[in-house]
């Protein structure tokens, strides 16, 4: 069953603070946890999953952090549920044991319906669009601002 979690939400907020603030440059764990409040413990967990799911890179040592592993436009928040969904791994009370008649054949469907919905909504909205909201929001990108164009 789909259900928002701070998981989720800390995930989609990690992605969306990398696209948003990195310039070029990787973005740091901390810089993230600084920036959206998210407690360390869930971060690191969430970018790793994210990592192995080819959303994001990982670059080690003093000067790495995290860097999108595709175009912005190219990664879909469904793709976020879809990892972090798989990382908290809860279980599905659709794919439990078999219920009623009722409920196996009128509400488990409609439930699978509207979540099959809702995921393809989210498969709609890239990384892009939220950079976008968030610009027209006001949110200053300090990448952007740390951008020196001395030549």
């Amino acid at each position: 069953m789909l259900r928002l979690s701070k998981k989720m939400l800390f995930a989609i907020e990690a992605v969306a603070d990398i696209a948003y603030h990195a310039a070029g440059q990787p973005v740091q764990s901390r810089d993230i946890t600084e920036r959206q409040g998210i407690p360390r413990r869930y971060l690191e967990q969430a970018l790793q999953h994210l990592v192995r799911a080819d959303i994001l890179t990982g670059i080690r040592g003093p000067r790495g952090g995290y860097n999108l592993a595709r175009e912005r436009r190219r990664i879909t928040v469904g793709e976020i549920v879809r990892v972090v969904r798989k990382m908290e791994a809860a279980e599905d009370p659709l794919s439990s044991e078999a219920g009623s008649a009722l409920g196996d054949r009128v509400i488990r469907p409609m439930w699978a319906d509207l979540q099959e919905d809702f995921m393809g909504r989210l498969d709609e909205i890239s990384i892009e669009d939220l950079c976008r909201r968030a610009n027209r929001a006001g949110i200053e990108s300090e990448g952007r601002r740390n951008i020196d164009f001395a030549i």
